[in-house]
């Protein structure tokens, strides 16, 4: 190649770097592209300079331009930015800049935030609202002032404790004071014997509440714990499940149905509805609503609570669904062991047997 043409080869390349450059920093401080101007103003710019970078939503979308000093004392430093047209869309009246730094201790940007639906549109030449920036200095004083009231604070604990160990105060007196503190403990114990009776006379209270449970004047209170009078649950109760296997049996836990571990009110009565629509949609013999609970608890509460348990389902059952109620049984039987289904709250099944079941003899309740 002779030397005039590896001269104009060098010529090209090196005006082609020389525009790709240009290029480069012209579209970064875009010069090739539409752009509007904002203003925020700030009382101190902690450093940010001609130049910087402008980010809206974390994206480069703009470069501060000039930052012009106040012209008096209590005037405020005014920041320039130039803005790509495209932000025009999502900057608003409401907007706000804020001077930010990459990382601990990076360069320092301008931050523009995203305006709300239906605030109005910013003009060019607007000046938007602006955050004042945090700065070191204020941050270091306010660390040392923290500094100070910590040492003045353990100063007087210190001065305390050494009072408490003179005896000097109620708490010296407690600790120093042997026969003081004697008197404290024994004070003490009386008071915890005496919560102890007050706790046992609640318990009695208690459980001449359950003697009134017959009451009818107080049938209304108990009313709330899913049934009224005990002297109910026999109504439709037998003894002994049918024999043979049952035609379906719909199983469901306590805590499905019920509202808390020691009620019988119904909290969850849709759940039944599946074992409602099948009596009321098949031909059968005899079912029984059959309730058990676990191992915990006063064994004949345990009882009531599993008969009134079946006595409300029942009545569920009956309220919503049509089928010859003489049909449908209850069988409250206490404390069982084996009852899987939450052990603590106990388990229900609906037992429905096929036509020509007969009924147990003889287990009918009174």
């Amino acid at each position: 190649m002779s030397k005039v043409a590896r001269l104009g080869a060098f010529i090209v390349v090196t005006l082609a770097i020389l525009a790709s450059g240009v290029f480069i920093i012209g579209s970064k401080e875009y010069l090739f592209r539409p752009t509007y101007q904002l203003k925020a103003q700030f009382d101190n710019v902690v450093g940010l300079a001609d130049g910087a970078d402008v980010q809206v939503g974390g994206i480069h979308s703009g470069t501060v331009t000039d930052i012009e000093m106040p012209h008096r004392p209590g005037d405020k430093v005014t920041v320039v930015i130039n803005l790509d047209k495209s932000t025009h869309e999502i900057i608003k009246q409401d907007s706000v800049a804020s001077i930010e730094t990459e990382g601990a201790l990076g360069n320092k940007f301008l931050a523009i935030s995203f305006g709300s639906v239906g605030q109005g549109e910013v003009k060019s030449g607007d000046t938007i609202r602006s955050l004042t920036p945090l700065v070191m200095a204020d941050m270091l004083k306010k660390a040392s002032g923290v500094l100070d009231n910590t040492q003045e604070v353990t100063a007087h604990l210190n001065s305390v404790s050494a009072r408490i160990d003179s005896g000097q105060g109620t708490v010296g007196a407690l600790v120093n004071d042997k026969q003081l503190y004697n008197n404290l403990a024994q004070t003490t114990a009386t008071l915890h014997e005496t919560t102890i009776r007050a706790q046992a006379g609640v318990t009695d209270f208690q459980e001449n509440m359950e003697a009134l449970k017959h009451n009818f004047l107080l049938r209304g209170y108990f009313k709330k714990r899913g049934y009224e009078d005990s002297g109910d649950l026999a109504t439709n109760r037998i003894g002994e499940i049918p024999k043979g296997t049952p035609l379906r049996t719909f199983t469901y836990s306590g805590k499905q149905l019920f509202d808390a571990r020691d009620s019988a009110q119904l909290k969850n009565q849709k759940s039944l509805n599946a074992a409602g629509e099948f009596l009321a949609q098949n031909q059968f013999g005899i079912a029984v609503v059959v309730v058990s609970v676990g191992m915990e608890g006063d064994t004949p509460k345990e009882l009531t609570l599993t008969e009134a348990r079946a006595m409300v389902v029942r009545k569920y059952l009956v309220d919503n669904f049509g089928f010859d109620d003489s049909q449908l049984k209850t069988m409250g039987m206490g404390k069982q062991t084996g009852t899987n289904l939450d052990a603590d709250w106990g388990s229900i099944q609906i037992l429905i047997f096929a036509e020509g079941t007969k009924m147990p003899s003889g287990n009918l309740a009174p």
